[in-house]
């Protein structure tokens, strides 16, 4: 039997483990990509462990999420950052250079690779023939410290794709279409692999939207084959020596496949509260947009922003609508503005930010309260925004455009022939300037980590009891995310290495009460509906209720970084054996788990009694022996400082 790209590239790195199904494997990672906000805590980890310096080949850390400072806390935390970049020998992206995502994919991914990502969207490096997986940056400072990668043998899903994208239609609509048919979190547990002859028609850029929005199904990562497109685009990099060819044999083998074919997509829109509810243009009728934002790792290729400063040539902004676009890379941002398609943007009345991420994750240019407002960007969460109350629509960049110019939702064909469009290709050379990547990984240097009164240490739980015993501080129904426990808001995220104030802003927008109920319980179990923690891998939404006494989270699906988070931070993830046991429990009873230690040693089945309403149901736990272990010491730290202390 033949080998598909996936386990190619997984067996190729593959050191604990057989991929059997279902297994738990370690694998060696090449390369492992921070940010400003998951780099914290995972610095931060790095030095709690004891560690003197990064063993990746390439660890990279990013300066990219949150440019904006309204007072010292934000320099200072980049500060912190860059120190520990030239400690612990990692490559540094400056403020200004670019989303790390994009700028990894252009400037430093390399087919056949694996990259451990401290990001949910670290699968878009899939688009060159590599995967990237999206951790936790707790997980992502174990690898750097030399440990496995660790993960079951995820199970693959085969789209296999024919044709080639209609003209005045992008990647991102046909990731929209593919996300209403799979649903938001239809592929937890599954790598998604890109197959047939319709592959050889997207470009690099376009299967990046692709693999970006995998993401958004809940993926444990999505790839494509290494190929001509993928030789033609790193050449126009000048990286042809990156290039291998990589292709999954003739009778690879796949859990499941789906037939895509590109021929039949439409400008799609995405309705407002998740990604999966896609609705062609023609069919969703015709909103009005107070702001529409064009840009994001997802959608903000060259070909991409250029046929959106196509559309906006010779036209003006709609009155009353605010327009915004942010080029992910400054490479990108050259290049457009060389073109003369930055100067299309600006005569249209456009708004043109920095290089970075910004506006997608509610940064900056948050909108007027109780609005309808249009992005490119992947996520369109109730508050994703920065506004609660703003209601979000998704598309890809020229049905943007053009609802920019209308005001109100638009295909590019209503306003122009979109086969001029087309006429748009990537570039044959791109623009090369690394100046301002740093690194410090090929020569660490030996300075003290520049610590500010904002940074604060990072709290670490003590080893549990023999048992649980504590209140519901809290009962959410179906499809929580990350930006619902911790909301993306520029004053809550510039707390991110300060977890005791953070986490007073908990569930603050679902319950403004939360972190005051929590913190005055001596313990508490969190109770959730389907899809818990879905989204970004914000680990502070597990760290924070880590500090204000959370034991265990309850639920009917939790997505798979934050389970990992979780036990990470010392709190037990469990599953509801029987569904109907959710609608049995109320905020505020008072539930035990007696001999937790055995029953997860010997069971998968635990026992949890309602103390207030006097029944017994069932939780499932699909802990490993080494998840055991770790929620057993209070968490990966403690577990890494025992381990690291055993062996000086």
């Amino acid at each position: 039997m033949g080998a598909s790209v996936t386990e190619k590239i997984l067996l190729a790195h593959l050191c604990e483990g057989s991929l059997e199904p279902g297994e738990g494997n370690g694998f060696r990672a090449d390369s492992v990509l921070m940010h400003d906000m998951s780099g914290l805590l995972a610095c931060m980890g790095l030095e709690a462990m004891g560690l003197e310096r990064a063993v990746v080949s390439l660890p990279l850390l990013f300066i990219d999420h949150n440019l904006i400072s309204m007072d010292s806390g934000n320099p200072d935390s980049q500060s912190y950052l860059r120190s520990c970049a030239q400690r612990f020998g990692m490559c540094y992206s400056r403020p200004g250079n670019g989303i790390c995502h994009s700028l990894y994919y252009h400037r430093l991914g390399r087919p056949g690779t694996l990259l451990i990502g401290a990001d949910s969207h670290s699968a878009t490096a899939g688009a060159l023939g590599m995967l990237g997986i999206g951790v936790g940056g707790m997980d992502a400072a174990l690898v750097l410290s030399g440990q496995p990668f660790r993960m079951k043998t995820p199970s693959l899903l085969e789209i296999r794709l024919t044709g080639s994208l209609p003209a005045g239609t992008c990647a991102k609509d046909a990731a929209l279409i593919l996300l209403r048919l799979l649903s938001a979190g239809g592929c937890l547990g599954k790598i998604v692999e890109y197959t047939g002859e319709g592959v050889k028609s997207l470009t690099v850029p376009q299967r990046a939207t692709l693999a970006n929005m995998g993401a958004e199904m809940g993926a444990t990562s999505s790839v494509f084959p290494s190929d001509e497109q993928t030789a033609h685009f790193l050449a126009a990099q000048s990286r042809e020596e990156d290039y291998i060819a990589l292709q999954a044999d003739g009778d690879a083998r796949y859990d499941e496949t789906i037939e895509f074919d590109l021929n039949k997509v439409t400008p799609m829109v995405a309705l407002p509260g998740q990604p999966d509810y896609g609705r062609p243009v023609a069919e969703a009728g015709k909103a009005a947009f107070s702001q529409v934002f064009i840009g994001s790792c997802t959608n903000g290729s060259y070909t991409d922003l250029a046929r959106a400063a196509l559309i906006f040539k010779g036209r003006k902004v709609a009155p009353g609508t605010d327009v915004l676009v942010s080029c992910p890379t400054r490479q990108i941002y050259g290049m457009l503005l060389r073109d003369g398609y930055l100067q299309m943007f600006a005569d249209a009345g456009v708004r043109i930010l920095e290089c970075g991420c910004g506006p997608c994750m509610g940064i900056g240019q948050a909108p007027a309260g109780r609005t309808v407002i249009l992005r490119t960007s992947n996520r369109n969460y109730p508050g994703r925004s920065g506004t609660p109350e703003a209601r979000m629509y998704l598309c890809g960049t020229e049905t943007a455009a053009a609802s920019a110019v209308t005001g109100r939702l638009t295909a590019a064909h209503e306003l122009l022939d979109v086969s001029l469009l087309d006429q748009v290709r990537e570039p044959e050379h791109y623009s090369i300037d690394d100046s301002m990547l740093l690194h410090y990984e090929k020569k660490p240097e030996p300075v003290r980590l520049r610590y500010a009164p904002n940074i604060r240490p990072l709290p670490v739980k003590e080893p549990p009891g023999s048992a649980i015993s504590g209140r519901v501080s809290l009962k959410l129904g179906d499809g929580v995310s990350t930006d619902d426990i911790v909301p993306p808001d520029p004053r809550i995220l510039g707390l991110r290495a300060n977890i005791p104030e953070l986490s007073t802003y908990l569930f603050h927008h679902l319950d403004p009460e939360f972190a005051r109920r929590a913190a005055e319980l001596p313990g508490s179990v969190i109770v959730a509906g389907e899809g818990y923690a879905q989204g970004s891998s914000r680990e502070h939404a597990a760290i924070g209720c880590m500090y204000l006494g959370v034991e265990a989270v309850l639920a009917k699906s939790i997505h798979r970084i934050h389970r990992a988070n979780l036990i990470n931070y010392g709190i037990l993830p469990l599953l509801f054996e029987q569904a109907e046991d959710y609608a049995a429990i109320e905020q505020g009873d008072l539930l035990e788990l007696k001999d937790l230690a055995a029953q997860l040693r010997s069971e998968k089945r635990i026992s949890i009694k309602n103390l207030s309403r006097n029944t017994v149901f069932y939780g499932i736990s699909d802990l490993n022996h080494r998840e055991i272990r770790l929620l057993e010491a209070g968490g990966l730290i403690p577990y890494m400082r025992n381990k690291i202390s055993k062996i000086l």
